[in-house]
C-alpha cells in the first residue's frame, strides 16, 4: 500500500512518521507546493496524477476548514482517505473513526465515540465515552473531551483544554 500525504509541513512530516510505524504503508510520499525534495513528488494540485490501486491519501492541513475542503476533493474523485492509527493509541472497538481521520501516540477513543472524516486527536489528547466528533475536528494535545458530547464540525478543543461533560449536547 501507497500513501500520499498532501502538505509537507509539521502535521504532514508527523502523520508519515505514524504511518510508517503502523507498518500499513510500504511506501510514503508527499506532495507540496512550497517543498523540495525526494519524498515530495509533486505540487498538491497533481493529486490526480497518482489515483492508482493501492494508494490512499490524506491532506496534512492543521487548517480544519482547508482540510475539509481537501477531503472532499478527494473523496468525490473517488480517492481512498487513509485513516491512520499509531500503535500507542487506545481506540475502542466499540468506536467509529471514519477514514481521514489521525489518531497519535497515547491518544484515547473510548466506546461508543464516533469520529468523522478529516479530524485529528493529537498526542494523549482524550475522548470519553459516547461522544460524536463532526467532521474536522482537532484535538490538541493532551485535550480532553469528556463524555456524551457532539463537537460541531471544525472545532478545536485546545492543549490542555477540557470540554466538561454534556457541554455540546448530543440531540436526539
Amino acid at each position: 500500500m501507497r500513501l500520499i500525504i498532501i502538505g509537507a509541513g509539521g502535521h504532514g512530516r508527523v502523520v508519515a512518521d505514524i504511518a510508517q510505524q503502523t507498518g500499513r504503508y510500504q511506501q510514503i510520499f508527499f506532495l507540496d507546493d512550497d517543498v523540495q525534495g525526494e519524498v515530495v513528488i509533486g505540487k498538491c494540485s497533481d493529486y490526480m496524477q497518482f489515483k492508482e490501486a493501492e494508494t490512499e491519501m490524506y491532506p496534512a492541513f492543521g487548517n480544519n476548514q482547508r482540510r475539509i475542503e481537501w477531503e472532499n476533493k478527494l473523496s468525490d474523485a473517488g480517492i481512498p482517505l487513509a485513516k491512520i492509527i499509531h500503535p500507542l493509541a487506545y481506540v475502542s472497538p466499540e468506536s467509529e473513526i471514519a477514514n481521514g481521520c489521525v489518531i497519535m501516540p497515547y491518544a484515547i477513543v473510548n466506546t461508543g465515540t464516533k469520529i468523522k472524516k478529516a479530524c485529528i486527536v493529537n498526542i494523549g489528547a482524550m475522548v470519553d465515552h459516547d461522544c460524536i466528533l463532526e467532521e474536522g475536528c482537532h484535538l490538541a494535545p493532551g485535550a480532553i473531551v469528556k463524555g456524551e458530547n457532539h463537537l460541531p464540525k471544525a472545532t478545536k478543543v485546545d492543549s490542555g483544554e477540557i470540554v466538561p461533560l454534556q457541554y455540546y449536547k448530543i440531540e436526539i
